[in-house]
């Protein structure tokens, strides 16, 4: 049984997400829209979706990563987080696999960090994907 989350229905730039984007004049997925944006930047097999209502990263088709607004924070999630080296300490939760970064509003963002955390997510995705066989773009 594969441990990554495996979406071949994602692709390169999926309407559902920009209209989660557009959705209000939510501030928060403004921010939420920028680190969406350093993940769609991470190479050339990045494909996306909308899953469980939030914009998700994937390298091929096995997430990588994901974000959520909510009242008072943005979550930057990471599919295989507890896998990720983080020297800044910004990952929280407590999962066999996921992490996510909380951003709040009005507090500093780490962002050299956190766009680190990022590449990592997509680098460290694209080796599982071929250990077990998977395309990659």
């Amino acid at each position: 049984m594969s441990d990554l989350f495996h979406f071949p229905n994602a692709v390169a730039r999926d309407p559902e997400v920009e209209a989660w984007f557009a959705g209000g004049a939510d501030p928060l997925r403004q921010i939420a829209r920028t680190w969406f944006e350093a993940m769609r930047g991470c190479g050339d097999d990045v494909r996306e979706l909308l899953h469980d209502g939030h914009p998700t990263a994937c390298a091929g088709d096995a997430a990588f990563a994901y974000v959520d607004a909510f009242t008072a924070h943005v979550n930057i999630g990471f599919y295989q987080g507890a896998s990720l080296d983080d020297p800044a300490g910004l990952l929280q939760g407590a999962g066999k696999r996921m992490r996510h970064v909380k951003i709040r509003w009005g507090e500093p963002v780490d962002e050299a960090a956190l766009s680190a955390l990022i590449a990592a997510a997509y680098g460290d995705m694209r080796p599982r994907l071929r250990s077990e066989g998977g395309a990659s773009g």
